[in-house]
């Protein structure tokens, strides 16, 4: 009786350890779901990160709906967690860099490939005083947004899924 019980036991171990085996192998084939490089002209915050400028490898990771990117480069590595993920409408991979208050942060980054454009936080532009604001005046010629003088694209080179 006592055979047939250790029996009973050791088949249980075994099959709990080929069920965890597989799922864990499933999903490190589903974790990484597109990567390449890109570089940095500049030094620019992504998320909660500060990334020196200088040429960078990342990969795509995706849980269910959360997706966090993985970046690696010479000086420093970083995890940033993507806020949005929504269909893209860019043909070329690429990141949009917006200028706050002379701080470069990434907006967004487009990954046709994918079908997706991913959304990041950013720190808010800090206004005026509504004092400061009136004693400066605008030229007649300047637009009345400067939001696509503060925007630049960097190319991203995607390696594929």
């Amino acid at each position: 009786m006592t055979w047939a019980r250790l029996f009973k036991a050791i088949t249980k171990v075994c099959m709990a350890a080929l069920v965890l085996g597989a799922v864990a192998t499933s999903g490190k084939a589903q974790s990484s779901i597109y990567h390449g490089k890109f570089t940095l002209p500049f030094e620019t915050r992504w998320g909660a990160a500060t990334l020196p400028a200088g040429d960078y490898t990342f990969t795509v990771s995706s849980a269910s709906s959360e997706y966090r990117l993985y970046i690696n480069g010479q000086k420093t590595n970083a995890i940033v967690q993507t806020l949005t993920a929504d269909t893209a409408t860019s043909q070329h991979a690429q990141l949009h860099l917006v200028d706050i208050a002379d701080v470069y942060s990434v907006a967004t980054f487009d990954a046709p490939e994918l079908g997706l454009t991913f959304t990041y936080w950013t720190p808010k532009q800090k206004h005026m005083s509504s004092k400061v604001a009136r004693q400066k005046a605008a030229p007649q010629a300047a637009p009345t947004t400067q939001a696509a003088e503060n925007k630049i694209s960097v190319p991203v080179y995607a390696a594929g899924r």
